[in-house]
């Protein structure tokens, strides 16, 4: 018992790294491992180069330990004592000088990488501006050039800089998008800036990499990126007059109980998301993926009126501790609900 007891313990140790190197291992639009664009990239590059140094490292520590332990061991029936030596000036230089070169290696190129990625393009004409606004749990993003507000899916050119202010609306988040670029926390009350590049068409996920409550895993956006004619058409879209329910009813209901803190188009309050378009995202909430609109649907995926349904119907459900009240406490009927989700799932934007 106590052999096996003894083997557990040493076996201990590689299972729990072995678990840690796991839990790393996921979608690829959630690894830094897949770069999509050229901040990621040169990131990448850094982690390949220090993990490079490192294993070299290792590598030649360990052995240099196994052929002194083969080479110096102790032989059988001898009761000699070793030769006694200390101080080797040549040594002491040697493996003082290769750890310098090798942090200049990989300091040099962490320095330029890093000030690089700390540009500010607020000012530049040719930069998209938006601003970042992290709430309890979801994501606003305001164009300021173009007056427009949207939330849960950042849209973006190809080809440009995205310049980002990021704040917090209520607790300390972090702004991320594995595949682009590396994360940048959100405070409330500070501005902090970054930029990023989106050098292809297509959708990448990003989420809260900051510890923010209940919900924090639940925290997920797209960034979406388009070609400028499409991003164009989308802005066009976002600032032409909303599109309100045909029944005057059901209108004057979504007014009263959704449009106090959500909005669509230039109609409604700022407090909540901005619904303008919502039907033709991918996600509800961020996470309730939107089977009539994905490509490739995850198992389990809803059409989006069912999604909107699920989701105004009950959304602590789905979300512990968002701010978003349900629709008993909004005083919606089933009917009203079901209305209202079937308004906003063909609330699509044409762009």
């Amino acid at each position: 018992m106590m052999n096996r007891w003894s083997v557990m313990k040493r076996l201990l140790p590689l299972m729990a790294g072995l678990v840690l190197l796991l839990s790393g291992c996921g979608r690829d639009d959630l690894s830094t491992l897949n770069p999509q664009g050229p901040v990621a990239e040169k990131q990448f590059d850094l982690m390949k180069l220090s993990i490079g140094i490192m294993a070299l490292v290792v590598v030649i520590v360990f052995a240099i330990c196994i052929f002194v332990l083969i080479r110096f061991r102790r032989r059988k029936g001898d009761k000699t004592i070793p030769k006694q030596v200390e101080g080797n000036h040549t040594l002491e230089i040697i493996w003082t000088v290769i750890p310098l070169v090798l942090l200049l290696i990989l300091g040099v190129p962490t320095i330029q990488d890093v000030f690089s990625f700390a540009k500010d393009y607020s000012k530049d004409s040719n930069a998209v501006q938006v601003k970042v606004t992290a709430h309890q749990y979801w994501w606003e993003f305001e164009y300021p050039t173009y007056g427009i507000k949207t939330a849960q899916e950042l849209i973006v050119p190809t080809g440009k800089k995205i310049s980002f202010e990021l704040n917090a609306a209520d607790v300390k988040h972090s702004f991320w998008i594995p595949s682009i670029g590396g994360k940048m926390d959100t405070n409330p009350g500070v501005t902090n800036r970054m930029y990023l590049e989106f050098p292809k068409e297509g959708v990448f996920r990003g989420k809260c990499a900051e510890l923010c409550g209940p919900s924090h895993a639940l925290m997920d956006f797209k960034a979406k990126a388009v070609s400028q004619a499409s991003f164009d058409r989308w802005v066009a879209a976002m600032k032409a007059p909303a599109v309100m329910p045909a029944d005057a009813d059901l209108a004057q209901k979504f007014t009263d109980q959704c449009l106090s803190c959500h909005a669509v188009g230039e109609n409604g309050g700022n407090s909540a998301p901005n619904l303008t378009g919502v039907g033709g995202r991918q996600t509800i909430a961020g996470i309730l993926y939107n089977s009539d609109v994905v490509a490739n649907p995850e198992k389990g995926d809803k059409p989006v009126e069912q999604n909107i349904h699920d989701w105004v119907t009950d959304p602590q459900k789905y979300k512990q501790g968002a701010m978003m009240p349900s629709a008993a406490d909004n005083d919606l009927t089933p009917e009203q609900v079901s209305a209202i989700a079937k308004y906003l799932a063909e609330y699509k934007l044409d762009y």
